[in-house]
């Protein structure tokens, strides 16, 4: 997937708006004002940091070498996906999703069903 792509995937995720809070280098995702992606534009390779449950960091980093420790955030939770790397753009949606989902299993319950229908 190139920059666009991912981006377009992650527009087409319920409520989820874009901004560039660490200047212009850096396109964030969010839902419910929560960053579940990021996408750094300054390098030659395109990447994206996302969040990832604990429990699947390690089978993540040891299965896909595209997957190292973000540099910039909570190394517990975040993974940097590097696109020009061998993941199919399945893969890719597919972490994007388990992080955006990440962020919604921690939302107030009251704003969580919202997005369980």
């Amino acid at each position: 997937m190139n920059i666009e792509e991912v981006r377009e995937y992650c527009l087409s995720l319920k409520n989820v708006t874009e901004g560039f809070p660490f200047g212009e280098d850096f396109l964030v995702f969010k839902v419910e004002g929560k960053m579940f992606a990021c996408m750094r534009l300054d390098t030659g390779d395109p990447q994206v940091s996302l969040k990832c449950n604990p429990d699947f960091r390690d089978e993540l980093r040891d299965h896909y070498a595209a997957v190292e420790p973000a540099w910039h955030f909570n190394k517990t939770y975040w993974n940097t996906i590097f696109l020009e790397r061998d993941m199919p753009d399945e893969e890719i949606k597919h972490w994007l999703k388990h992080s955006y989902q990440e962020v919604i299993a921690k939302l107030p319950k009251r704003i969580r069903v919202l997005y369980e229908a």
